[in-house]
């Protein structure tokens, strides 16, 4: 219990619990639209701006966050105006954002030593202006779930049918890209790039084993985030090991049990 007492970790804890609910929200939108490839093209795409602004001497999240919504806009852009392929679009921005960053770390004078907790995450390196950041985007992404959620739904479930009933398709798509990506900018430093894939879509799933409604789908994965991540700090702790890879490797062991547990709920 001591731990308790260090600010370090109290951080942590806020940290996690506020960005546990921003992506168990957009990670239910992401699903439900079956955007999840999109999110691990711009997930990697987001290493060209650390690259870029490590290079410059600027901050690195900042230029994430620009090369993160530029790289989602291009691809929701060659997908619905330039009748590109959707797969094809983020193998180009995955592969491109990837290239960008690996030149511009390898013509970095010295050594990076941030570099290892933007790709496996760090997240007792989260400070007060961290959180005061995740706080605000999760309020303004709650506000706007709040104001526009049945067109959200429209959106997520049918398009076209949406297009065709006169809905604002191309701003709910447009606000839901930018705020994806900026939801992968600010988890990369809780998770890591390499991890933030699960972090966005197995909530989610797990809830979906028992909830249709897109509306019990997101409480529910909000209450698993939670609980997983919080279960997965704590356990760090007591078998010092990575908190960003036991997260995902609780809320693995959370989809196989959720799993086998609807399936012999539907069977009794």
């Amino acid at each position: 219990m001591d731990i308790f007492s260090y600010q370090f970790f109290i951080n942590a804890l806020i940290g996690i619990a506020i960005i546990s609910i921003a992506s168990a929200i957009i990670g239910t939108y992401i699903v439900t639209r079956r955007l999840v490839s999109i999110s691990g093209g711009v997930t990697h795409a987001c290493f060209g701006g650390l690259g870029l602004g490590y290079f410059l001497g600027i901050s690195p999240v900042a230029m994430a966050a620009l090369f993160a919504v530029g790289s989602s806009l291009l691809v929701e852009t060659m997908s619905t105006r330039w009748r590109v392929r959707e797969d094809s679009a983020i193998a180009v921005v995955w592969a491109l954002g990837m290239a960008i960053g690996v030149i511009f770390v390898f013509m970095t004078p010295g050594y990076v030593p941030e570099l290892t907790s933007f790709l496996f995450g760090n997240i007792l390196t989260i400070s007060n202006s961290d959180i005061a950041l995740f706080a605000v985007y999760t309020l303004a992404l709650i506000a706007f779930f709040a104001i526009y959620f049945r067109k959200i739904v429209a959106v997520a479930f049918d398009r076209d049918f949406a297009t065709i009933s006169g809905l604002p398709v191309k701003f709910i798509s447009t606000v839901m890209t930018v705020m994806i990506a900026l939801c992968i900018v600010l988890t990369i430093k809780l998770v890591g790039i390499m991890l933030l894939m699960s972090m966005l879509s197995l909530p989610q799933m797990i809830a979906e084993n028992f909830f249709s409604r897109l509306k019990s789908i997101m409480f529910a994965s909000v209450s698993i985030s939670l609980i997983g991540s919080v279960a997965g700090l704590m356990l760090s702790l007591a078998i010092d090991v990575p908190c960003s890879a036991l997260i995902v490797a609780v809320f693995a062991v959370m989809y196989v049990i959720s799993k086998i547990t609807s399936v012999w709920l539907k069977k009794s």
